[in-house]
């Protein structure tokens, strides 16, 4: 159940629409519903602003049926992440308004429209064409929690002139969300350049050295750029929705 929802809910009640058996039973699974091999957080939405989100790895495509179409009753809309292209087919057959973003890997299902909260616009920069897909993840991540995003892709320190020569860009947002593989040293440079909170992605690309994304989080996690913060390694997910606290603020 989300604000809006309840908010009805009140309103009818107090107005004589639905009787009290009525309105105890949509409040009866409140806070959390068991599905056996998933308990629901039915109350997150009103709690934080958003619904949970179904990670869909390492869940069955059966699985994230049964948890969307729980939450689409209660006229949620719906984030899953980490969902493979195969999964994607089996969901989107079974879940109406399922749309799938190949490059993040995300399904969102849409049961009302997306209303813009955020205060800015929230820009999200990734230093070379193999870091798009934590970056995606980022930007669907914070357009569904509804937020105005915008990209800025491909622009590493191998090249900084393709990056500066985007700087008013880079100055209008109010949140910056920089995604890097390799040293890491992109969310450095930006973070020179703004006044905005910067949170930086490391990916796992990269050669050897590299060692997966880790030592691209060293060298973010010993960022000498006041304002920069540190996410976990490929969780471009985590990234937008921390953005997007910040730009609800």
């Amino acid at each position: 159940m989300n604000v809006e929802s309840l908010k009805k809910l009140i309103s009818d009640i107090k107005k004589g629409k639905v009787e009290t058996p009525e309105a105890l039973e949509t409040l009866k699974t409140l806070p959390f519903e068991d599905m056996g091999f998933a308990t629901l957080d039915t109350h997150r939405s009103l709690r934080q602003g958003f619904p949970e989100v179904i990670l869909g790895h390492g869940k069955t495509a059966a699985q994230i049926i049964k948890i969307a179409k729980k939450m689409k009753e209660r006229k949620e809309n719906i984030l899953i992440t980490r969902v493979d292209t195969a999964k994607a087919q089996e969901i989107k057959k079974a879940v109406k308004n399922s749309s799938y973003n190949k490059d993040a890997k995300t399904i969102f299902i849409k049961s009302h429209p997306v209303k813009i909260t955020g205060k800015g616009t929230i820009l999200v920069i990734c230093a070379g064409t193999s870091d798009i897909p934590v970056a995606e993840e980022a930007v669907v991540t914070a357009e569904v929690m509804g937020n105005k995003v915008e990209r800025l892709y491909d622009v590493g320190v191998a090249g900084i002139h393709r990056l500066l020569h985007k700087k008013e860009k880079i100055l209008a947002a109010n949140v910056l969300i920089v995604v890097a593989g390799m040293e890491g040293a992109l969310p450095s440079v930006v973070g020179g350049l703004v006044s905005k909170p910067v949170i930086a992605v490391p990916t796992s690309v990269g050669y050897g050295a590299n060692l997966g994304g880790i030592t691209t989080l060293l060298a973010m996690l010993n960022s000498c750029a006041a304002g920069v913060t540190v996410v976990n390694i490929d969780n471009g997910f985590g990234a937008g929705y921390a953005a997007s606290l910040i730009n609800r603020g």
